[in-house]
């Protein structure tokens, strides 16, 4: 077979090139790629780059040998050779020296495995006809993304045999790099003469594509402005690969493949820092070390500041540089090393926004916790919420704020830093006071709110505060209590040091019914202790006996501490007593037999509650009275007097299933599961397993309804499988033991979650 071709330093198109013609005469010869690399001396890794285009000018040794082992002769042997001659002419034809050469890589490169997988998969993947393969790597200020990328570049070098160009775009300087000047630099770069080079955008366009269609060139555009600036700059099919960094999403580009590069992990910050480091690491102390990975927040930026910073002055001590870097205030401050300022680099995203976003990227700084929603974003920036839908995008496109599930949004830490020095810098202290005092008096309000829907008699309000987020189910005050704690317990914060009392003990109260679908939360000792603290500072003594009794309820939630309950239900009691406050007497009663029966004190248990009761009796508070007759149960029934105990819980049972009890309906919902599950614990005492495991069985679907995943579920389900695995009902023990162990470990018991795991009968 003859093939025709072109000589002449032109492009070589219209005609089979070196690796076609290779691989031709390799199946003629019906040599696979191993027996042609055995019968040859060519590896046949080489042999694959040749075939594939990767290197299309071997050397004449190397061409040779092939034409040896494929025992060609003549005018064909001649071709190869002329192929090959060819290749290696083009190569130095198309590469010239100095023009978009790639920058050199750091030695102490550390992490991204992954994303390393993902550039070299660009190398090998599949094309459609006339679309070009396009990486699109995105990421915040200080993220690494030009690092990775010339990392990337020189990992995969190799592939692109006619030349790896890199490319700075300006995008966050004032003046990024027109699409033209672009293209005429990279024309110049791919050996086009300045006098071939078309004048016009779209001509030097359609050249640069046609160049790149059939050469194996990697373009590394870095720091990329916008969808128009880079759109000319893409391969529009064929061998050539574009990879761009960009800190905007550039969401319009479309057919791209794209990857986000976050913080790097603990472990992954600990290797850069120490590799910056070298040999001092050692010295500075593992713990030292890790402490200031954890304040970089896995910013590589950060990292290498703080890294240069150390190397630079041998003397400082890491320990006391992490002690310093854990003053917020100086924080931000610390990251500078020479030329390298990490403020710097917030600072170039920061200049890109609008007035309107950069004023809400600054007020956002007020916000307590660590993510917030569009509603909350709206009220620090003062705007409709529409308008503060639009900031957000620009924060997020800009990658000054990070957007996450359920329509929530973050800073980095550094970030938040930047943002709050930014407030500081360009808002008076009469406008940060106001900023301040909006957001906290949102908080506590929409949290006040929230809480009472789960109080009896509350609910929706008949006429809620305009400026609040619509609640309008108690599912979704659940939600939003959950989802904000940290906001609105830092409002509690705030407007306790701001004497905000009235707010503060308002949103306590409002948390009682609440924190018992949440009883496990580790929020409540600080909202009752605020609540004790708001209304000592009101002087309201009945109020801060309450909060007390809540706290007492805190501490004898499980891992209980029955002597915390005692010191906080006698302070109630002392207080409650000065203001004529019979219930909450009560209820210190009820706290003080609470803790009484936790230290196995049960006939003094007993006493109390039954004061408590005879006293709730006296208000007419028949749903505490009720409460109190429980509790006398639980302690015939940890004393082992399940009869009684049974009797008791019946007697309960009953008079939760009367609607003329007198008891209110959304107390005896929730007491009624509570008292199947301890009905169901004395059966099971007595023997009577059927029964029992019908009983808990019932209360456990009960708790399931009233979303009460706690101590009390936990406790029931370890009790049903005791009784299951009793029964012989193998199978059913085991599921029940397994969801025991995840509700104890979801609440932070994990002894009990062992323990649950270890009891689970072995599948036969």
């Amino acid at each position: 077979m003859y093939l025709r071709r072109r000589r002449g330093w032109g492009a070589i198109t219209g005609h089979l090139g070196f690796g076609e013609v290779l691989r031709a005469h390799r199946r003629a010869a019906r040599l696979t790629l191993e027996e042609l690399a055995d019968v040859s001396g060519v590896s046949a890794r080489t042999l694959s780059d040749l075939e594939r285009g990767r290197s299309r000018g071997p050397q004449q040794r190397t061409v040779t040998a092939l034409a040896d082992a494929l025992a060609l002769k003549g005018e064909v042997r001649k071709q190869l050779t002329e192929l090959a001659r060819e290749g290696r002419l083009r190569d130095h034809w198309a590469r010239p020296t100095g023009l978009c050469e790639l920058p050199r890589s750091v030695d102490d490169f550390t992490g991204r495995a992954a994303e390393l997988v993902w550039v070299s998969e660009l190398v090998y993947a599949e094309r459609s006809p006339g679309v070009g393969v396009v990486g699109l790597v995105t990421g915040s200020a200080g993220m690494g993304k030009t690092t990775f990328a010339v990392r990337a570049a020189h990992a995969v070098r190799a592939s692109f045999p006619d030349g790896v160009f890199f490319l700075d775009l300006l995008g966050m300087s004032q003046r990024p790099v027109d699409a033209a000047d672009a293209l005429r630099v990279l024309l110049r770069a791919l050996g086009v003469a300045d006098q071939r080079i078309p004048g016009d955008t779209q001509g030097r366009a359609s050249l640069y594509r046609s160049l790149l269609s059939d050469r194996r060139v990697l373009v590394v555009l870095d720091n990329a402005a916008s969808e128009e600036q880079v759109r000319p700059l893409l391969p529009g099919g064929g061998a050539g690969r574009a990879l761009i960094t960009t800190r905007r999403l550039l969401s319009g580009l479309e057919g791209v493949r794209r990857l986000v590069l976050g913080p790097l992990p603990l472990p992954e910050s600990a290797g850069l820092l120490t590799g910056i480091l070298g040999d001092r690491s050692a010295a500075d102390g593992e713990s030292a070390l890790t402490r200031l990975c954890e304040l970089c927040g896995g910013l590589p930026l950060a990292l290498r500041i703080i890294g240069n910073r150390l190397v630079s002055r041998p003397g400082w001590d890491a320990a006391e540089l992490a002690a310093r870097l854990a003053d917020e205030e100086r924080r931000l401050d610390q990251f500078k090393a020479g030329d390298l300022k990490i403020a710097n680099a917030f600072g170039m995203s920061y200049e890109q926004l609008a007035d309107s976003a950069r004023r809400m990227f600054r007020r956002l700084a007020a916000v307590p916790g660590r993510d917030f929603d569009a509603s909350l974003a709206a009220v620090a920036g003062g705007v409709p919420e529409e308008d503060a839908w639009e900031a957000l995008d620009d924060l997020v496109d800009l990658g000054l704020l990070h957007d996450g599930d359920a329509g929530r949004y973050r800073f980095h830490d550094l970030v938040r830093l930047f943002a709050r020095d930014r407030l500081q810098e360009e808002d008076t202290a009469a406008e940060r006071e106001a900023l301040a005092g909006r957001v906290t008096s949102w908080l506590l309000r929409m949290a006040t709110l929230s809480g009472r829907w789960f109080e009896p008699g509350h609910g929706r309000p008949d006429r809620p505060d305009p400026d609040l987020h619509a609640v309008t189910t108690p599912e979704e005050a659940d939600w939003w209590l959950r989802v904000n704690v940290d906001n609105w317990l830092g409002a509690m914060r705030a407007a306790a040091t701001g004497g905000g009392h009235t707010l503060v003990l308002d949103c306590a109260e409002s948390m009682h019914w609440f924190s018992e679908r949440w009883a496990h939360s580790p929020h409540w000792q600080e909202v009752f202790t605020q609540g004790a603290e708001a209304a000592a500072a009101l002087g309201d003594l009945a109020q801060q006996a309450t909060q007390l009794n809540y706290l007492a309820w805190v501490r004898s939630v499980p891992p209980s501490d029955p002597e915390a309950v005692l010191r906080h239900a006698a302070r109630a009691l002392e207080l409650a007593t000065r203001a004529g406050a019979t219930a909450q007497i009560a209820w210190a009663h009820e706290y003080t037999a609470s803790a009484l029966l936790l230290l196995g004190r049960l006939d003094e248990a007993i006493t109390a509650s039954a004061l408590a009761a005879q006293m709730f009796k006296t208000i007419g508070d028949i749903d505490s009275s009720v409460q109190s007759h429980a509790h006398i149960a639980n302690c015939l029934l940890d004393g082992g007097r399940y009869s009684e105990a049974l009797e008791q819980y019946l007697g309960l049972l009953a008079l939760l299933d009367d609607p003329g009890s007198g008891m209110t309906p959304i107390v005896a919902t929730h007491c009624r599961p509570v008292a199947l599950i301890r009905i169901g614990s004395c059966l099971g005492h007595l023997g009577r397993r059927a029964e029992a495991i019908t009983t808990l069985s019932e209360g456990i679907d009960l708790l399931d309804g009233l979303h009460m995943s706690d101590y009390r579920q936990a406790g029931a389900l370890e009790t049903l499988a005791d009784l299951l695995a009793d029964e012989g009902r193998t199978d059913d023990s085991r599921r029940a033991y397994a969801r025991a162990a995840r509700v104890f470990e979801a609440i932070g018991d994990t002894e009990a979650s062992r323990r649950c795991r270890s009891r689970a009968p072995a599948t036969s």
